[in-house]
């Protein structure tokens, strides 16, 4: 019996995994997801994945939701079970198959072994510690895509045109798989912040006028400057990677005329605290808004997660690179988000007297 090449490399996934069709019903699922559940693929394929798989959450609409935004949504500390298995908190993943329309990818990870990759309770430790996890797994991750790929392309040479279609899928979404891991290494090799006295308006201003020229030249961009501001201790090149991301994050929600507003003023009574456990003034305060439809609320908690998006293939790099910036300069960022408003602020220390 000859076995269809995207079988192996389905089966050989190390995580729990299962495709949904557009009815809700259970199409595949593989082995880890077999040992998971306690339950074999021929009892569990065909029926209405809740009637097979237990949570102890809603998830009434979930895959409706995931479906018409085609963006995945994360679950966390879901209790997930079967009626041969106990329930035990897990990590959920939903997400659409872009190219099966109407089909959805779950993951299940179990809390035990996502807490080993040492998820932290704040987002800006999250940042950093999901981020050097990532830097360690990205080379060993690497090498076996590889191998797949390799594999693929073999097995396409003495395949039908439709089977080929598959293989060419497989080593599409691996080289993608690769792209993102090599970011995630460029990621992690960010230099420390070689810090001196900053004019932070001359920074912005940079920003702006780079924005205004491409990304976000559709949209209308305000200063609210407070001009007596006195200079933070920073790498500017670095805090001007920061700006352009939330300026381009804020120019990609918004149509045609929408309104990005800068701010910037001084808050003294804004405090940090640092590693050490003293506290530390950051008392700068710089504000990046926008009249767009907002961020979902079931993303403003994870929002400054690494691979945490909400848009069609976003990396979810771009805000957890702003907070691990904004960290490492001893600042702090906070979100506020309501339909039709959205800001980010950003609060730095004073540069040091010399």
């Amino acid at each position: 019996m000859t076995v269809h090449p995207t079988e192996t490399l389905w089966s050989s996934l190390p995580v729990a995994a299962l495709i949904v069709n557009e009815n809700n019903d259970i199409s595949h699922v593989n082995g880890a997801a077999e040992t998971f559940l306690n339950a074999s693929a021929r009892s569990l394929e065909g029926k209405p994945v809740w009637d097979m798989v237990s949570v102890d959450v809603s998830l009434d609409g979930t895959f409706e939701r995931v479906r018409k935004s085609l963006a995945p949504l994360s679950l966390h500390s879901v209790k997930v079970g079967s009626s041969t298995k106990a329930a035990e908190p897990c990590d959920i993943q939903i997400a659409p198959l872009l190219e099966i329309p109407g089909h959805t990818l779950i993951l299940l990870l179990p809390r035990e072994i996502a807490d080993r990759l040492g998820r932290a309770q704040d987002s800006q430790t999250a940042a950093k510690s999901a981020i050097g996890m990532a830097e360690m797994l990205a080379h060993e991750i690497k090498n076996p895509l590889a191998g797949i790929t390799g594999a693929a392309q073999l097995l396409s040479m003495n395949l039908s045109k439709e089977d080929q279609e598959l293989t060419d899928l497989i080593v599409e979404e691996s080289r993608r798989i690769v792209a993102l891991l090599e970011q995630v290494e460029q990621f992690g090799n960010l230099r420390p912040p070689e810090r001196k006295a900053v004019n932070i308006h001359d920074v912005l201003d940079r920003a702006r006028k780079s924005a205004t020229v491409g990304f976000a030249a559709h949209c209308i961009i305000e200063e609210r400057y407070d001009p007596s501001l006195p200079a933070t201790f920073a790498d500017a090149d670095q805090l001007l990677q920061v700006f352009l991301n939330l300026l381009k994050n804020a120019s990609q929600v918004l149509g045609t005329g929408g309104k990005i507003i800068i701010r910037t003023f001084y808050e003294l009574s804004l405090r940090v605290r640092r590693a050490d456990g003293t506290g530390a003034a950051v008392p700068l305060q710089i504000e990046i808004r926008d009249d767009g439809p907002g961020i979902p609320p079931e993303m403003m908690d994870d929002i400054f997660d690494p691979f945490v998006s909400g848009r069609e293939n976003g990396t979810g790099l771009g805000l957890a690179l702003v907070s691990k910036i904004v960290s490492e300069h001893g600042g702090w960022i906070t979100v506020d988000s309501v339909p039709g408003r959205t800001v980010f602020r950003i609060s730095l220390p004073i540069a040091p007297k010399i």
